[in-house]
């Protein structure tokens, strides 16, 4: 015999399970709002502003400088071009862009650091063994280094701007169109001279021009012996038959005593 009123009871999770689902709904579309708001506004004109600060205080030179980065003529498509430059602008601010601690320059860096983690949340991220793809070698000046940093966190305001979940597409298929042609990409910039190509690409022209400069020689030397051989064998005191002078000595020979 059951209690009164037994039969019409639900068992507490029968109404706690909707509850609890209304509940995540509610935080989650909250979450989500909070989201996009973060990630519309999250690249300020400040930002960019420091970065051009940056850019104005450095020195002038013609010195390059080798760091890794997005090879936009393999990846044109902007979106992707931008997800796979975050992540390479994260590892040249870490490992490339260092200045003196407590300096203005090295505050500035700090700041953008602090602003790339916070842009985590709003990136996708894509496979990691494909990271390489799609990046080379650059060798260029500091400033425009610093061009380029500049012009991805400007390029990445506007696109969230426009839209706060683009950088949530999936990039897999543009990044294996740069794997298929190959991990090893050209690098652009003076070549190695400890490469073994290099010493081999300076020796083969060198090899040739001494060849060239020895068969010359030999060549001039040889000419010069054969135009020199007739005046040996010629004695300088014999004169040619019937010669002016040799008609005047018969002259003076006839004349009478």
């Amino acid at each position: 015999m059951t209690s009164r009123g037994a039969a019409g009871r639900c068992p507490p999770t029968t109404w706690l399970q909707p509850l609890l689902l209304l509940v995540w709904l509610l935080a989650s579309g909250s979450i989500t709002g909070e989201v996009s708001e973060h990630c519309s506004h999250m690249i300020g004109n400040g930002h960019l502003q420091i970065l051009q600060q940056l850019i104005d205080s450095q020195m002038e030179t013609s010195c390059q400088i080798a760091f890794e980065f997005v090879d936009q003529e393999q990846l044109k498509d902007p979106v992707c071009y931008l997800k796979k430059a975050f992540l390479l602008v994260q590892d040249i601010m870490e490992d490339t862009m260092r200045f003196k601690d407590n300096t203005p320059n090295a505050n500035v860096i700090v700041k953008l650091q602090e602003l790339s983690l916070r842009l985590k949340s709003c990136f996708t991220k894509d496979y990691e063994e494909q990271d390489k793809a799609c990046v080379r070698t650059f060798y260029e000046t500091p400033l425009q280094l610093l061009e380029k940093i500049k012009n991805v966190f400007n390029e990445t305001k506007n696109l969230l701007k426009k839209d706060w979940n683009v950088f949530s597409k999936n990039c897999n298929n543009s990044f294996a169109k740069c794997s298929s042609q190959g991990h090893e990409r050209q690098q652009e910039g003076p070549p190695d001279p400890q490469h073994p190509g290099f010493t081999f690409r300076l020796l083969v022209p060198g090899i040739i021009l001494v060849l060239l400069a020895v068969g010359g020689l030999l060549f001039y030397r040889r000419r010069r012996r054969s135009h020199r051989e007739p005046q040996t064998v010629d004695s300088p005191m014999e004169q040619p038959e019937g010669s002016p002078l040799t008609r005047d000595e018969d002259r003076q020979v006839e004349l009478p005593v």
